[in-house]
């Protein structure tokens, strides 16, 4: 798609063919993937409310702890953790018959990342 801006004061770049703003951005197919895959994992209330439980427990939240804390089913928990672990955002182990959930360095590092710009889109 070309533009064409009859604005004098708008600098465009032209390419050879004269398409203007011919944008591009350095990340592979895979690496584009996997930022869709974590950023559609953390687009939900229930995923986002569950991995922030996870990050701010001290060695892992049993299933059985987040369906009374986040007021949902346990399918729907079962999901969410699910759909976080293959995002890679958390971990998990097993113990007897129930499964513990942490969360992983990637987490830390997004978590740490969104407090500290919290609001900055507001100044």
């Amino acid at each position: 798609m070309s533009h064409q801006s009859s604005s004098p004061e708008k600098n465009e770049t032209r390419n050879a063919d004269g398409a203007c703003c011919t944008a591009a951005h350095t990340l592979t197919e895979s690496e584009l993937a996997t930022d869709v895959q974590l950023l559609s994992a953390l687009g939900n209330d229930t995923r986002y409310e569950a991995l922030r439980l996870i990050a701010d427990s001290d060695g892992g939240v049993c299933v059985c702890e987040l369906e009374p804390a986040l007021g949902v089913s346990q399918s729907a928990i079962s999901q969410a953790l699910s759909r976080l672990y293959s995002a890679g955002l958390v971990s998990r182990r097993k113990e007897g018959r129930w499964r513990y959930y942490a969360a992983t360095p990637r987490t830390e590092a997004i978590l740490n990342t969104l407090d500290e710009t919290r609001g900055e889109s507001n100044e």
